[in-house]
């Protein structure tokens, strides 16, 4: 793992705490014991890196040491709606780059995002393709690999119009 690639990680671990999913103690130190080998320097890694399971439950706290020290804590909005539609930009981005499994993703846009949004125009791509994946049956002619593509284009569609729409505004 490169330096890059384990900010990354403690970049979108602080993304899924942040969006109220749940990363358990040994995730934490996990991604802090990665970060530690890969190079990266921050006061409070080797602390977190290097706690004890009896230690576990001061982790999370650790974590969000070592993200403040490394300048990447994330606060979604304020605003509830706004925080929904920043997490729906990154589960969507995720699917469109292939780091989350387009059946799991659109199904967290559908069960998480859309009904919460009162099921937008902007999300009804997503939701129809995961009510695709999650239904899926072989005998519809049509693979299950062709429904993840479809997935991850509407994915990209949907950050496309997103950062169309923010660019306009």
């Amino acid at each position: 793992m490169t330096q890059d690639d384990a900010l990354k990680q403690l970049s979108h671990i602080a993304r899924e705490r942040a969006f109220d999913r749940h990363v358990g103690s040994d995730r934490l130190i996990q991604a802090g014991l990665d970060a530690l080998i890969a190079g990266v320097e921050s006061p409070s890694l080797a602390m977190l890196a290097g706690l004890l399971r009896s230690e576990e439950p001061d982790a999370p706290a650790l974590f969000d040491q070592v993200l403040e020290e490394l300048g990447l804590l994330f606060h979604p909005p304020a605003d509830p709606r706004a925080a929904k539609w920043a997490m729906a930009d990154w589960v969507a981005g995720q699917i469109a780059d292939r780091t989350l499994d387009p059946a799991l993703g659109t199904w967290l846009i559908w069960a998480n995002i859309a009904e919460d949004l009162g099921y937008p125009e902007e999300l009804e791509p997503l939701v129809h393709c995961a009510h695709n994946l999650d239904g899926w049956e072989e005998s519809w002619g049509v693979s299950l690999d062709e429904l993840n593509r479809e997935a991850v284009e509407a994915a990209k569609h949907f950050l496309n119009k997103r950062s169309g729409a923010e660019a306009g505004s």
